[in-house]
């Protein structure tokens, strides 16, 4: 390596090791995130002892006969759960009940036992292959929210291990944690409002203060899900399973989605989802959660489960002042997350609506503005699935037929340049490529023709074509859709499927993936009609490459949505049908004689050279006059 290399690397390595040390937690940062450490360790010990106790009593109650002196037995119980549990201890045991609330589109249960929910149900949605039964995002222990307490005398509580007292009204549930000082305990207080799927969750203590430790400012919470598999195509449903989280600045970030991932975030979490491929478990805290380790661990296929989310983080907490938090147990549906912005200022904006993936940012803003109020328009008039795709690639097509005419009609002036350029090719041998492409340039120049003008009109496309790759997939209102023979256009439409997949394939054959793939094959033969190809070995590989991409297109789009393939293959046929009638409206000997009389004219004005042509004009003169310049050079050394 030369010199230059040594300096660029003794660089890249300063501006990262003083990167490392302005980043550098400081003393006291360090001391507390130990301390923070060291109370969360002692406090799972503690917990763990303190359950290990309740179950021995437990156990030891359910199988031992009752003794003669039943009234010392219950006293030495008593005692027990005291030392386990101190003033926690009347609800140290109790029966499992559950409470209901619900509205127009969940169903909530919760368990007495640790006041959680305990299962959610969307009203509006079914699993895969079943009609009758609705959609739950989690049951009983799939899914568990426990916050770890401790006392004034030092004891180590986890709510999971406490029985809690419903109180409901109308949409109201609160579940009372009683406590053995009179007039003292805490209430989780679930509000479900109307036509919501989002609602809120506060922790209230009441006159705590003798209970629990006062110079504690927060509190732990532990929150594990494990994702049940909703969907009939798994692989799409883990590449967009993934746990999200937004800071309190705005910053949006995830853990891994395709392998077992892990991270510690100090800073503040205004929201962490535990994300699905079509819905979402989002628990909010305005004020922030802190010192947050997120897990996510994919799970076996085999085991019916997609994901397990875990996090332990902590919650500011004052013994006189509630905790807001606010649940959301609803879809993945663009305009339901965005609605919970409107009408807010930036800073309090949740962005919820990130949660639906739409492509990278350079294609985002075609779903937003172009494709989503195009398919929610065409939703409102009550046309059938099948109808609104076939319209929305109509109207795509047509939006894009100006940059599809331009770029046609490059190909059709490169195609009737073709004899000249033959004859230009013959009279400059491979070994002369430079003055080839030289004089190739100069017929171009000539003609009026530019080699990129073709690709630009292409290139603008690109954002609308790669928008429609996003929607398809993420898009929840093609769930359970059927059309022609398939019954759910958000997952791929199989009509021959086996037991043992086979690399590259998988395990069934999708139909609209098949006639996308024989239609692209036919419109890549139409296509090759209409362009200009040589002689050389080159353009004859170039020319089997473009047949070999519809077979490549195959083994990529045989797992995605069927309603995306049938969004291809029309926009194959109207492509066809454009071609066709371009081909029919263009006569190449009229584009010849217009050529030549634009030549005559440029010729005539004699303008300077400018734009694109000219430089690469330029360019190549440059480099022949270079070519002969050390042509002249090795013929004087010999």
């Amino acid at each position: 390596m030369d010199k230059n290399t040594w300096i660029g690397f003794l660089l890249i390595a300063g501006i990262i090791v003083g990167f490392s040390m302005l980043n550098r937690p400081s003393k006291e940062e360090l001391a507390e995130r130990q301390r923070l450490n060291d109370s969360i360790a002692l406090a799972r010990q503690m917990e763990h002892e303190a359950t290990m106790i309740s179950e021995a009593i437990s156990a030891e109650t359910a199988e031992s006969p009752k003794p003669y002196d039943e009234s010392k037995d219950v006293e030495d119980l008593q005692g027990r759960l005291q030392a386990a549990y101190g003033d926690f201890a009347v609800s140290a045991q109790g029966n499992e009940d559950f409470a209901t609330l619900e509205n127009e589109k969940v169903r909530l249960t919760f368990s007495t036992r640790g006041g959680r929910l305990y299962r959610a149900e969307l009203k509006e949605y079914k699993a895969y292959g079943d009609t009758v039964n609705a959609l739950h995002l989690f049951t009983g222990d799939e899914s568990n929210l426990a916050f770890t307490l401790i006392t004034a005398n030092n004891r180590i509580i986890s709510t999971q291990n406490l029985y809690f007292e419903p109180i409901k009204s109308d949409s109201v549930l609160t579940m009372r944690l009683k406590t053995g000082v009179d007039d003292a305990y805490m209430d989780f207080v679930y509000t479900l409002p109307q036509d919501e799927y989002m609602f809120g969750f506060d922790i209230v203590p009441h006159r705590m203060e003798q209970v629990l430790a006062q110079n504690v400012s927060t509190i732990e919470m532990q929150w594990r899900q494990r994702v049940p598999q909703q969907e009939k195509g798994r692989k799409f449903e883990e590449r967009y399973a993934q746990l999200q989280y937004m800071d309190l600045g705005g910053g949006i970030d995830n853990l891994n989605e395709n392998k077992a991932d892990r991270k510690k975030e100090a800073g503040r979490l205004r929201w962490i989802a535990y994300k699905d491929q079509f819905f979402s478990t989002v628990l909010i805290n305005d004020d922030g959660f802190s010192s947050s380790e997120l897990e996510s661990e994919p799970q076996n296929k085999y085991s019916g489960y997609i994901k397990e989310y875990n996090t332990t983080t902590a919650l500011n907490f004052d013994l006189r002042e509630p905790i807001h938090l606010r649940y959301y147990t609803g879809p993945n549906h663009y305009n339901t997350l965005k609605a919970y912005d409107e009408n807010l200022p930036k800073e309090q904006r949740l962005h919820l609506k990130s949660l639906v993936p739409l492509g990278w940012k350079i294609v985002s803003w075609v779903n937003v503005i172009l494709v989503i109020p195009m398919f929610d328009l065409f939703t409102s008039w009550g046309l059938h699935i099948g109808l609104i795709i076939l319209l929305m690639t109509i109207v795509i097509k047509l939006i894009i037929l100006p940059f599809v005419f331009k770029s046609y009609q490059s190909t059709a002036k490169m195609r009737v340049l073709k004899p000249q350029i033959d004859e230009i090719n013959a009279k400059f041998p491979p070994e002369k490529m430079q003055e080839r492409q030289q004089a190739t340039m100069a017929l171009y120049q000539k003609a009026g023709v530019s080699p990129m003008s073709g690709c630009l009109p292409m290139l603008l496309q690109m954002p609308v074509v790669m928008a429609m790759f996003w929607f398809f997939p993420t898009a929840i209102e093609l769930r359970g859709k059927s059309f022609l023979w398939a019954d759910d256009l958000s997952t791929y439409d199989s009509i021959i499927s086996w037991s043992t997949p086979i690399w590259g394939i998988g395990d069934h054959l999708s139909l609209f993936c098949i006639l996308f793939t024989l239609v692209n094959v036919a419109y890549t033969y139409i296509t090759m009609q209409t362009q200009a190809s040589g002689n050389d070995p080159s353009a004859k590989m170039m020319k089997w490459m473009m047949y070999l991409m519809p077979l490549m297109f195959f083994f990529i789009f045989n797992d995605y949505a069927a309603g995306l393939s049938y969004y291809y293959l029309l926009a194959l046929f109207f492509s066809i049908l454009q071609t066709m009638i371009f081909r029919w409206t263009t006569d190449d000997e009229a584009l010849l004689r217009q050529m030549e009389e634009n030549a005559k004219k440029k010729a005539g004005a004699a303008k300077p050279q400018s734009g694109l042509m000219a430089r690469l004009q330029k360019m190549q003169q440059e480099q022949l006059k270079q070519a002969r310049e050390q042509a002249k050079q090795q013929a004087r050394r010999r």
